[in-house]
């Protein structure tokens, strides 16, 4: 987990798991929090921030694996699941949501499923794709710890590949290229 910038209650914090997807936002000035891939590291890294210091809002920045044909660009994510855990099947064994879907004001539509592995099977991305647009593995970890301390959360995902077999070659090689996408929405949507 490493902090870039002090956190101000009238400025967003920007969460990401990578520096790599945080290259082109430093520009904005913005506080930065790398938290590492992965729910677990992710969930660490906004809770132990959120635990001492109160932005305004957080706002999780990332690439994203897309689920189905034709999905491109930047998406600011209205739904967010984890595919990783069968919150139906505890449901029935205790009783209660550990978790459930978690819903935003956006109108694109746009549904995340997170989880703890990165996808790159043609059978899993077909799977997922029933339920949702974009897969990464960090989303649902930020929201749930943000909405936990009462911070208003936005996930906004780049697509950097097609979660299939290439999934891994296409990341690296638009890294640098998501992050400048990412950087420009920051630009046009929070400064």
């Amino acid at each position: 987990m490493i902090l870039h910038r002090a956190i101000h209650p009238d400025r967003p914090l920007l969460v990401v798991a990578l520096e790599e997807e945080a290259v082109h936002l430093h520009v904005h000035e913005l506080p930065i929090l790398v938290t590492g891939v992965g729910k677990v590291n992710a969930a660490i890294a906004v809770s132990t921030i959120l635990g001492t210091h109160r932005p305004s809002s957080i706002v999780n920045l990332g690439t994203a694996g897309a689920l189905r044909d034709g999905v491109t660009g930047t998406h600011v994510i209205s739904s967010v699941i984890q595919h990783d855990l069968n919150d139906a099947a505890i449901f029935d064994l205790v009783g209660i949501h550990f978790g459930e879907p978690i819903s935003f004001d956006s109108a694109s539509g746009s549904v995340l499923a997170t989880g703890d592995r990165f996808i790159s099977k043609p059978e899993v991305r077909e799977r997922l794709a029933k339920e949702a647009h974009l897969v990464d593995m960090e989303g649902y970890a930020v929201a749930r710890a943000a909405r936990a301390a009462g911070i208003p959360v936005t996930l906004v995902k780049q697509v950097s590949d097609q979660a299939g077999e290439q999934a891994a070659k296409s990341w690296v090689e638009t890294l640098d290229e998501c992050s400048a996408s990412l950087g420009a929405w920051v630009h046009a949507h929070l400064l």
